[in-house]
């Protein structure tokens, strides 16, 4: 989407979204982030939430930092001087990226959603730092107004520097984010939040070398960043970059560090905010995601509908030659297995288009025995082929289900599918079902169980990927199509491999009722 279509878009949501989001921000502050913003007055909290939200769609729409700037310096006053902690005000400018983000998705495309996103990222990335920086240089000229003073009132002032040093302790010792000073390249200062990150107890960390507490493959550019900043007397990138942490136990997490040299015990020393971003990192992979499965998903539909045409003209012609007296022996067996072939082809096709167009439900009340008869009637010939028997238990007082029958028959005939795959000639593929409870709602159970050799515990977490198949033929779309279908319907798809032989699927689908 072009930029200024984005930005076109996103004004008009800012707009039109204003009253609910500034009532959903103050409600927030009000209820969630702590005692000192419960008790300030409604009124107020709704005037300093409106300037903060006004200079936010500033900063997004016009790339004008201008306004959230001097909210930022006159908020950071107010609070301070009310007594709030570092963390609460960080908490109180977050709330706006927590409620808009879930409101994109509701409204917007993926594409659109993942541009909206990454833009309101980095809108909060800039006030996060803006008002970081401000916190440092404040706390920072309290100290050098202090320093000027004790000159003339030495004793008086000592008593006050230390109020200061403790507040701006414990203020430091709140914040969400790490927060360290380096010097010489060893931590001579880490609050309870860094120590948190890493894994380690706050007593263990001073003293010890921050580059320890980074990992190998981000070793080379953090040194690279100190030594040039500590040669030249300032911070060489004014901007938070991204690195690898290292924790304890071996763990490595993507993090953001804000650095800066200052004085610290009238030594030239780094002080540094490291925060966390695995859970960002974590939603902007799931977009990207998002973005190629569409991509994908636009592509296999382009080409099905290229395939199928010449595919049902080929099935034609060849359902025409069957009929044609004249064929024997091995001639009719070759055109039987054509059929059987071009049929699979026909299979393929329809599970790629199931997986690139969204799905349409048409709910209705449903018989799911009649269904599941229905659907192993259509295999029949197939359970025949292998020999495999099949074990049919229900429950007799079975109500109803709401439930599109088509997309629902569709799912069952992929289990079944894999079932008939997975099982041993002469085997046996149990279906069961019966009403099931979880957390007091009414769910129907449709298990497929079969006798195969089971799933291997290092595949567990793939088969429900797209494409993600063990088989020689098949697209592995069978299990995400039927995942799609029940999570369409209100359902889950339950998974069970410690059963004596094979592996067993569950369909919940919601009944209603409580």
């Amino acid at each position: 989407m072009a930029q200024a279509a984005l930005l076109t878009e996103l004004e008009d949501f800012l707009k039109q979204h204003r009253d609910a989001i500034v009532d959903e921000w103050v409600r927030r502050l009000h209820s969630s982030v702590g005692e000192k913003y419960s008790d300030r007055p409604i009124d107020e909290l709704y005037r300093t939430v409106a300037d903060a939200y006004e200079g936010n769609c500033s900063y997004l729409i016009d790339d004008d930092p201008s306004q959230i700037d001097r909210f930022i310096e006159s908020i950071t006053h107010l609070r301070l001087s009310a007594g709030f902690s570092l963390s609460s005000v960080q908490t109180a400018f977050e709330l706006f990226r927590e409620i808009v983000t879930p409101m994109f998705f509701q409204v917007f495309s993926s594409d659109t959603c993942k541009a909206m996103t990454v833009r309101v990222n980095q809108c909060m990335a800039y006030v996060v730092q803006q008002h970081s920086e401000l916190f440092q240089a404040m706390h920072e000229k309290i100290i050098r107004e202090h320093n000027r003073e004790l000159k003339w009132k030495v004793q008086r002032r000592t008593a006050e520097l230390a109020e200061s040093e403790r507040k701006y302790k414990t203020l430091v010792e709140e914040i969400n984010d790490g927060y360290v000073v380096v010097r010489d390249e060893l931590i001579v200062f880490a609050n309870p939040a860094f120590a948190k990150i890493h894994q380690w107890p706050q007593n263990e960390v001073v003293g010890q070398r921050f580059i320890d507490f980074v990992d190998p493959q981000s070793r080379d550019k953090i040194m690279s960043i100190y030594q040039r900043s500590m040669i030249i007397g300032k911070a060489v990138t004014p901007k938070a970059f991204e690195y690898m942490r290292l924790t304890r136990d071996g763990r490595s997490y993507p993090t953001e560090i804000l650095a800066r040299i200052t004085h610290y015990d009238d030594h030239l020393a780094t002080i540094a905010i490291c925060r966390d971003i695995t859970e960002r990192v974590r939603m902007e992979k799931k977009v990207r995601e998002a973005e190629r499965m569409a991509t994908i998903g636009q592509i296999t539909a382009s080409l099905s509908h290229e395939i199928r045409n010449p595919l049902s003209a080929i099935k034609l012609n060849l359902q025409v030659l069957k009929k044609n007296a004249m064929l024997k022996g091995n001639d009719e067996r070759r055109l039987d297995i054509s059929v059987q072939e071009v049929k699979r082809l026909e299979r393929i096709l329809q599970e790629l288009l199931d997986f690139a167009k969204p799905l349409d439900l048409h709910p209705q009340p449903e018989d799911i025995q009649v269904l599941m008869y229905h659907c192993t009637e259509l295999l029949d010939e197939k359970f025949k082929q292998k020999s495999i028997r099949v074990r049919f238990e229900q429950d007799v007082a079975m109500p109803k289900v709401p439930l599109d029958a088509q997309r629902f028959q569709q799912a069952v005939m992929n289990l079944l599918f894999n079932a008939i795959d997975a099982s041993p000639e002469g085997g046996t593929v149990r279906i069961a079902v019966g009403i099931a409870w979880r957390n007091g709602q009414r769910y129907a159970a449709i298990r497929i169980c079969d006798e195969g050799p089971g799933i291997p515990t290092e595949l567990k977490g793939e088969i429900l990927k797209p494409f993600f198949t063990t088989k020689t033929q098949g697209t592995g779309l069978g299990l995400t199509n039927t995942d799609r279908v029940v999570k369409e319907h209100g359902g889950w798809l339950e998974i069970d491999d410690t059963v004596s032989a094979g592996v067993a699927f569950t369909l919940m689908m919601p009944v209603g009722g409580h």
